[in-house]
């Protein structure tokens, strides 16, 4: 394998030199970047805040343990957002040391309920979307919000996976193709 890359010789641009290696830093700077602007369920996390209303919204409706809550949420933004067990059981933690909501135990699972304080709370909320709400709307705005991005990110995952294993022929095989596809996407915009 070539030398002048760094790792086991089996690693991310194996045998490509410093050009191999360039490539694989773009894609995965190109791919984090994609993810982390765009992408609703990879890396386009809601904020605290988010989670905290939905919560609260959802338990105004009727009371729920985690797993309703997560599975509530997920259903009714289409798919777009599935907070994790990591956010929103602190979440409730969080709602429950503020009085605004209640635990009970029943089959070993914690159903949770508002209280009358987590009632005025929602109650104050008013009309405002929900959390879910805005995560869906973001969802089907578009190419500009769903679809150009995930194409993005799936181009740079398959050039990444040619950096990775390709043979150096294969490799400038797939620059070509992708200096194509850059010259293309400029030319779309000088179209009309």
């Amino acid at each position: 394998m070539n030398g002048s890359f760094t790792g086991d010789g089996f690693g991310f641009g194996a045998g490509l030199g410093k050009a191999g290696s360039g490539i694989w830093e773009t894609m995965e700077q190109l791919r984090d970047e994609f993810e982390r602007r765009m992408s609703p369920r990879q890396g386009g996390r809601m904020g605290r805040g988010d989670v905290r209303a939905a919560v609260l919204s959802l338990l105004a409706e009727k009371p729920m343990h985690g797993y309703q809550i997560i599975s509530e949420i997920e259903q009714r933004s289409g798919g777009s957002w599935k907070p994790s067990p990591g956010s929103v059981y602190p979440t409730l933690q969080l709602l429950a040391d503020e009085g605004l909501i209640t635990a009970e135990e029943a089959n070993g699972r914690k159903t949770y309920a508002l209280t009358d304080a987590g009632r005025e709370e929602t109650d104050a909320a008013g009309d405002r979307p929900a959390p879910w709400q805005t995560s869906a709307s973001r969802s089907e705005a578009g190419p500009r919000a769903g679809a150009l991005p995930k194409a993005g990110v799936e181009l740079a995952q398959a050039a990444a996976q040619v950096a990775r294993s390709g043979s150096p022929d294969q490799v400038q095989r797939a620059v070509d193709v992708l200096e194509e596809a850059r010259r293309k996407l400029y030319s779309i915009l000088a179209q009309d």
